[in-house]
Order: structure tokens, then sequence, then C-alpha cells
């Protein structure tokens, strides 16, 4: 789609204004009947957006809560509250354009665009009766440039000036910046009835975005457990799109119903974390927070599978949160978590080939041993040079991503995951992005599988090495791994396990915490423990374990002596 933008500040209003003149005969008309007022989620919101009507707003309110609480309600002090604070916003926009700067939905290449653009929607069109005819007009001038400019980076501009960006991620649905794209054009677009958004909507992004999720068999992110929580906005994309467009984006492939299942497979068996998977910036220990639990409620809402409804009504009454835990996510608790005594999957071991990522743990019981293995797609940012790493846990870390003892959260080489170690000359060699490796698993009894990667694709042909073939075993509360691979001149191999306490040492076997590790081959190994404090001042805490010596094959066994007392095992599930 291509407006033209050429000539003085008030033709440019009339371009754009012309562009919403041709109405879609669309409205965001979301289905909200699953709201229970009667119930504790809806007072506790009702609460929190009362305490910003009374003029003491909580860290991160929105004028969307203000417009959520006027549609359940009909109480004009809400309206009333949602008008000044999308004004204010467009107000400032217009401030900073006039004196030849951009506003602040442009920053960060528009990652807010999404927020702050379905804010100005919703209360444009559900507090229509509340905005003035030039609010409408100044409103829709500067919702509909932003729009123009995300999807047209070298035409951007404001006002006068020309404000060209990078364009970054416009056409990459695997990242979180699209979703917020897409979130500000698909609420506008019902707000203003604009058929042109609308064409370009249903013949553009909304086809890319359907069919690169088609090809994500199996669920999850592509970036991972900590930018992977984006979804929660996408799914939530879906549900809207399905009410007031008819168009069921979500059901349109099985990503959104598979993700139920990746999700609650990545959760640790003591429901409080989740796979180190990728960046976690926002905190380096990933976890459980009020985003899974949204990214779940929307999930279970939008899905048609009645046995992934009940599978996520089971891991949302099982979390170690129960209700959201910060103000500005009480609204989406409001959508209902379904029934307490639904039960767990009945997989123990689920493999999402289209994120790599394999698990396996061997019971649904808290003092079950948990298992992640990673080999396909490196191809996101946001993503880790950790293909062939595998995470352990049981009641705690045993062998983790050094990454989450990071103060950033966003160390991504291969030093900081539990893999082998190419050192070329001295130098690490590093994995690729754009790569992809591959895996074949076999699932059995209890929680039991045995996997093939194959890593060599994740080197993209440097010499340095030839093939890295890693097999795994896990059964019985232990991990067999089982390293083959060749290198080039110059080149060793050393396996490591990063341990979050201080290991032991003793001949060929290390003892860190709970976790044993014992290396059958080679039967000389040389083992060394690295302080991660020593290393990097980005680090507070950790340790890594280095065996070397190898010659084509490393065999490591790792199991725990964690025992595990009764109650851990009281939840039903055993």
């Amino acid at each position: 789609m291509r407006i033209s933008l050429a000539g003085s500040s008030a033709a440019l209003s009339f371009v754009l204004m012309a562009a919403f003149a041709a109405p879609c005969s669309a409205a965001i008309d979301i289905d909200l009947s699953y709201v229970n007022q009667s119930s504790e989620q809806f007072q506790r919101f009702k609460n929190y957006v009362d305490n910003a009507v009374d003029g003491d707003p909580d860290y991160g309110f929105s004028a969307t809560d203000a417009a959520y609480m006027y549609k359940l309600t009909g109480q004009a002090q809400y309206a009333n509250l949602a008008v000044s604070m999308v004004e204010d916003q467009v107000s400032q926009a217009e401030a900073a354009i006039a004196s030849g700067q951009t506003p602040e939905v442009a920053g960060d290449s528009y990652l807010d665009a999404g927020g702050m653009i379905s804010d100005l929607a919703l209360t444009y069109d559900w507090c229509s009766s509340f905005v003035t005819s030039s609010q409408r007009t100044r409103w829709a001038s500067y919702a509909g440039q932003t729009i123009f400019n995300v999807w047209n980076p070298a035409q951007a501009r404001w006002g006068e000036t020309m404000q060209p960006w990078s364009g970054w991620s416009i056409n990459n649905p695997g990242n979180n910046y699209y979703y917020s794209f897409m979130e500000a054009t698909m609420y506008w677009t019902l707000a203003s009835d604009d058929a042109t958004w609308m064409s370009f909507l249903n013949t553009n992004k909304i086809p890319l975005l359907e069919s690169y999720f088609a090809d994500l068999d199996g669920g999850g992110s592509r970036e991972g457990t900590g930018y992977g929580l984006s979804h929660r906005t996408l799914f939530g994309l879906y549900r809207a799109w399905r009410d007031a467009a008819g168009n069921d984006i979500g059901n349109a492939n099985s990503h959104m119903t598979d993700s139920i299942l990746w999700w609650i497979h990545a959760t640790v068996p003591t429901m409080d974390y989740v796979a180190p998977i990728g960046d976690q910036s926002r905190v380096s220990v990933p976890a459980i927070y009020d985003y899974h639990r949204h990214l779940m409620l929307e999930a279970r809402q939008t899905t048609t599978d009645a046995t992934a409804q009940s599978n996520a009504s089971w891991w949302l009454h099982h979390i170690s949160i129960g209700e959201m835990t910060s103000g500005f996510n009480f609204r989406h608790d409001l959508l209902p978590a379904g029934s307490a005594s639904a039960a767990p999957p009945t997989d123990l071991v689920y493999y999402g080939s289209g994120t790599g990522q394999l698990f396996a743990r061997t019971g649904w019981d808290t003092g079950a041993m948990w298992l992640q293995f990673s080999a396909g797609p490196y191809v996101e940012s946001h993503a880790h040079q950790d293909q062939g790493s595998f995470t352990l846990y049981e009641n705690d870390w045993l062998a983790v991503t050094e990454n989450i003892w990071s103060h950033s959260g966003i160390q991504q080489g291969t030093e900081t995951n539990n893999m082998l170690r190419f050192e070329h000359n001295g130098s690490i060699v590093e994995q690729q992005v754009g790569t992809t490796s591959t895996m074949t698993y076999t699932p059995g009894a209890g929680g039991s599988v045995h996997a093939v990667a194959n890593l060599t694709p994740a080197y993209d042909g440097n010499s340095a090495v030839g093939s890295w073939q890693r097999t795994i075993d896990f059964a019985s509360r232990m991990l067999t791994v089982h390293d083959n691979y060749t290198t080039g001149s110059g080149t060793q191999a050393i396996f490591q396990v990063n341990v979050p306490v201080h290991p032991t040492i003793s001949g060929q076997t290390v003892t860190a915490g709970n976790l044993k590790i014992q290396v059958v081959s080679p039967a000389n190994a040389t083992i060394t423990a690295v302080d991660w404090t020593g290393e990097d001042s980005d680090y507070n805490s950790g340790w890594r374990v280095d065996i070397s010596g190898g010659s084509g094959e490393y065999i490591v066994q790792l199991s725990s002596d964690y025992e595990a007392p009764e109650e851990v095992f009281s939840n039903g599930f055993d």
C-alpha cells in the first residue's frame, strides 16, 4: 500500500482523512460476555480503574483499561478518563511534530505503536459519544500517519519532516515487533472503518502471518521463552479479529492450540519457572509471571480444541501465581481460567519441530525430573547459540544455561550453554544465524526419550567443525549424552556443563549440588571448573564444568542425588 505524502501538512491531513472515508462496515465489536461482574477478578480490576479515576493511577494504567470499564458498565467517568488520556497522547505528539521531532509512538522503531494506537482506537470507537468532532479528526490523522509510517519506513514523515526508519521486522511474523505493528493496524482499521487498510491486512499482512505460523509446527516461538511471551498480544489479536471482523486467524492453523502444550511442557515440574530459551531481558531467571498467565488465558479462550482448553485450565490452576500480580494486567484475569479439576496432558514427552525444542519429564508431580533439548532453526535475533544444548531440572536447576545467572539475561554465546564448545586456535567457533539443525526422537515409557541431533549445520560450513552429532538418552532419572564429532586442524572440542553451584571434582566424577556428572569417555578426560564471576562482571554466580581430552567422542552421564520428601508428590497427578 502506498499513499502519496507530498505537499503541505494540510494536504497531508486531507490525504490521510480521504483514505479513511471508504467504510468497510467494521467496528471493535469484541465479545465480552465472558466477564463475570460478580467475580473477585472483576472487582479487583474495577478498583484498579477507580483509583485512576480518582487521580491516583497505578503503574502501567492505560486508556484501554478505562475504555474496557466503560464498555462493561456504561459509566461516564470511565469514558471521560479514556478520552482524556488519548487526548494527552495526541496533543503531545502534535507538539513534538510541530517542533520537527518524532512523537513518542515512533520510539524504538515503533515498538510501542500497538499499545498506543489500540488505546486510541478503542477509545475512539467505544467512547465515541465523548469524543468531539475536532478530536476525531486529529486523532484519525495521527493514527493514520503512524500506521502509514510503520509499513512505509522509507517514506515515513511527521508533518513537513521526513523521518525514515529501518523498517525492522515489518515483514517478519516471527518477531515481537510485528505483533505491535499488527495490533496498531488491526485496531485502527476496525475503529476507522477503513476499507483500504482492511484490504491491506486481508491481502498482505494477515496471509503472511498465517503462512508463517502454519509452518511453525508444535507451537512456541523461535525467539524463545522471553520474547516469545509477545504471543500474548498475538493471541489477543486473534480473539479480537475473530469477534470483530469474523476471521478466525487463531484457528486457521494449529500453532496457537499447539502453543498451549508447548508452554505447559516448557514449564518445570515445580510450576514456577519455564525453560530458559533465548534472551531473558525482563528478568534473567525465567520465573512464571503475569505474561505467561495472560498468554495461556488468551490461547484457552480462542482455541476450539476442548482438550487443549482443559490442559490450559490445569496449567493455570497449578502454576505458582493463581492470579495476576501487577495491576496493569488485572484486566486479563477477566478471561476465564476454566475448571480447577482439569487434568494435565497425558504425554510426558513433547517435541515442537518448528522451534526445535524437545521436552521430557518423568511425571506431572512436582518432584519429577525434567529435560529440555534444542536442535532446530536458529533464525531470530533474540535466539541464542544453543543448538545441541540441554537443561536438566529436578526440584531446582541441575544443569542450566549460565545466562540465567547474568545481570543482562542476554548472554548468547555457546560458552554459556550445555553443549560442545569448539575452539579454533583458542577462539570460540560461533554458531551462525540463519541455520537449521535437525532432530529425530523416539519417546518411551515414563517420560523416557531417545533423540539424535545433527548440529553440523549450525556452523554453516566453517571448516573448524567438520561434523557434530549429539545423541541423548533420558531414562530412569538419568541423562546420557553421546557426542560424535570431527574438527579441522587447530580445533578442539570441550564438553561443557553449566551449574548453579561450586562443583567438586574427583577423578571422572563431578558433583555440583544434587547433580552428579560421570564422564564415561574419554577415560582420561581433563576436568576443570570455571567460576563465571571471574570471567565477566555481568555474571552474579554460576560455574562451568569443562571436560576436555576427547578425540571425536564424548559420553557423559548426568543424574541426581536429590530425594524428594513424600509431600512433594502429593498434588494428585503422580
